[in-house]
């Protein structure tokens, strides 16, 4: 089965982000494909380098970023939810006169129409958060 992957919350607020990633390190497992995966509202803060969680605890940015170097997952970013947020990579960057980017390894930041290409495209799209 294909599945597309959509995560509307932080990595340290919500159960979300946890649950998306064990999720699709499980389906990735039993060999199932993953189409993409979507970042939206404050999902996008799954996707900054700079946060630093204590080291007893897990680093969930990290785990994204190796989950998607070991098996070549797409993780988007919405650009939207990600301005508001103070998520920007090098393009954004550039465009908006911004000094430095904070996108973490792996992840692209895109538009809304990636989400829609993965409902398309996926068998199913399980939405993790409100």
């Amino acid at each position: 089965m294909k599945f597309g992957i959509l995560i509307n919350e932080g990595p340290y607020n919500h159960q979300a982000s946890d649950s998306a990633y064990q999720f699709t390190k499980a389906a990735l497992e039993k060999g199932h494909e993953i189409f993409r995966v979507f970042f939206y509202n404050d999902g996008v803060n799954n996707a900054t380098r700079y946060s630093i969680p204590p080291q007893d605890d897990r680093n969930i940015t990290q785990l994204w970023t190796e989950l998607a170097e070991k098996h070549d997952l797409d993780l988007v970013v919405c650009v939207a939810a990600a301005q508001r947020r103070g998520i920007i990579d090098e393009g954004e960057q550039e465009r908006n006169g911004k000094d430095g980017n904070n996108i973490a390894p792996k992840f692209r930041i895109s538009g809304l129409g990636q989400l829609i290409e993965a409902g398309i495209q996926a068998d199913r799209l399980v939405t993790f958060g409100d």
